[in-house]
């Protein structure tokens, strides 16, 4: 339990006594359980749960399946359905202690997750027992304690999740529980279908191998998703790979592109958008400068002032970074971010001088999310402003460089949850002082272009409105 948060002890403490109180009605004298039937369906959810943990099988089913993914809660939610809520608890233990825990402290993490499940088993069972139980009942009347079972066990489940971000990550509790519940709803709604089904069979004259039948599709969901786990895990890697190729290319934005996907998440929070537009949205704010890798090295660590040609050159980066992101379909709408992320609310931008709502969404969430991390982020050129002055000076430039909604998305996430300044490209160029010693924007100073080289003396005019630093 070392590195667990004192609240988040507590709570698996409470929530281990409350399973064990629970469990222990099944072996008080005078309990009627069926053993034969709990020692069943235990053995069952643990050999559904053992692959995720078996090298060989698991490469076989197309990679490990997370737990959180519940591909066989409908074994439990059956369990629930035929055995009192005791037994139900004790059934959901041993399959839960053996699977896989990919996150440290495992031994605290697993104990946790046994628990939570025999407390929604036992909720489950509990909850189909008041709805008047299956017992005799014909369909569509057993319905009813399978629409209890499912419901109990996602609202226990929910609800204990959001309680651990709350107590171990710290996570506030609005945010916590928020929208735990409706995405849960529907994949519990299905499990307790499949759970009825197999309940149904279990107690038939068929008996209970008839009933593993059902777990057929659960079979064929848990390989499909470890399939789609391991396709994201390839998405991730070539991002991963573009960035450091970014990163080695030009040594003055060394981290940058992760602190711009973390700070856009950040504002997209704030917006409501859903789970899987955050994550094309990161991935936008990752990639936003992939194609400085088309922009030749010398131009990017020209220690010098950049000619009218060489500016127009670091300004073909948003099309250069379109282009090589364009055949990439899981990127969606990052590729419009990628490539408008310096257009400007006023029409000033680059490449194409788009205009308010003319700039896609992404682009100006990115375009925010940028620029505050060029501003808080010290490079070997110039010191990090406070995040108070990054803020202030967003607002100021706010309806005309940027979107006032993203920007008051920034602040608000930033009051919820902070932000640490970061130290990139600590080696400073031949010729300038660490950055210790460099001396930082003026407060008062136009806002400077994210991810750029050092302030620049004045050059010639190229036709655009162009920022002091190079484009970022």
């Amino acid at each position: 339990m070392r590195g667990v948060p004192g609240g988040a002890r507590a709570l698996i403490l409470c929530a281990v006594v409350c399973a064990g109180a629970g469990a222990l009605h099944a072996v008080l004298p005078g309990a009627r359980v069926p053993w034969s039937t709990v020692a069943q369906l235990a053995v069952l959810y643990a050999v559904c749960e053992m692959p995720a943990r078996c090298p060989v099988i698991s490469r076989f089913a197309g990679g490990a399946v997370p737990m959180s993914a519940g591909s066989f809660f409908p074994v439990l939610l059956a369990a629930a359905l035929l055995l009192p809520p005791a037994a139900a608890a004790l059934a959901a233990v041993p399959g839960a202690l053996v699977a896989r825990v990919e996150q440290r402290p495992a031994g605290a993490r697993r104990v946790w997750r046994a628990a939570q499940i025999a407390l929604a088993a036992w909720a489950a069972s509990g909850a189909a027992a008041l709805s008047g139980g299956m017992g005799e009942a014909a369909f569509p009347r057993v319905l009813l304690p399978a629409g209890a079972a499912a419901l109990a066990f996602c609202l226990v489940l929910t609800a204990l999740d959001g309680a651990i971000l709350v107590t171990a990550e710290r996570v506030p509790a609005r945010a916590a529980w928020r929208g735990l519940l409706p995405r849960a709803l529907a994949p519990h709604a299905v499990h307790g279908l499949a759970g009825l089904m197999m309940a149904v069979l279990w107690s038939s004259p068929y008996g209970p191998v008839s009933a593993l039948f059902v777990l057929l599709p659960m079979v064929i969901s848990c390989w499909a998703f470890g399939q789609y786990h391991r396709e994201r895990g390839a998405h991730r890697s070539t991002i991963r790979a573009l960035v450091q190729a970014v990163d080695i290319k030009d040594r003055y934005t060394r981290g940058h592109s992760e602190r711009v996907g973390q700070a856009s998440v950040l504002i997209a929070r704030e917006l409501g958008m859903d789970e899987e537009r955050l994550e094309v949205l990161r991935f936008a704010g990752i990639l936003h400068d992939v194609g400085k890798l088309g922009v030749p090295t010398r131009v990017l660590r020209k220690d010098g002032p950049l000619t009218a040609d060489e500016r127009r050159v670091i300004e073909l980066h948003p099309e250069y970074g379109h282009e090589m992101v364009r055949g990439i379909g899981f990127l969606g709408e990052a590729r419009a971010a990628i490539l408008h992320h310096h257009e400007r609310l006023d029409g000033t931008g680059y490449p194409y001088g788009l205009a308010g709502r003319q700039i896609p969404e992404f682009a100006r969430v990115v375009a925010v999310a940028d620029a505050f991390d060029a501003m808080t982020s010290t490079r070997s050129y110039s010191r990090a402003r406070p995040v108070a002055t990054a803020v202030e000076e967003l607002k100021r430039c706010s309806g005309t460089q940027f979107d006032p909604c993203m920007v008051r998305a920034l602040v608000r996430a930033l009051d919820r949850h902070g932000w640490q300044t970061t130290v990139t490209a600590d080696e400073p160029l031949p010729g300038r002082p660490p950055a210790a010693e460099a001396p930082g924007p003026e407060p008062g100073a136009r806002i400077p272009r994210p991810d750029d080289a050092p302030p620049r003396a004045p050059e010639p005019a190229t036709g655009r409105r162009t920022a002091e630093r190079r484009g970022g």
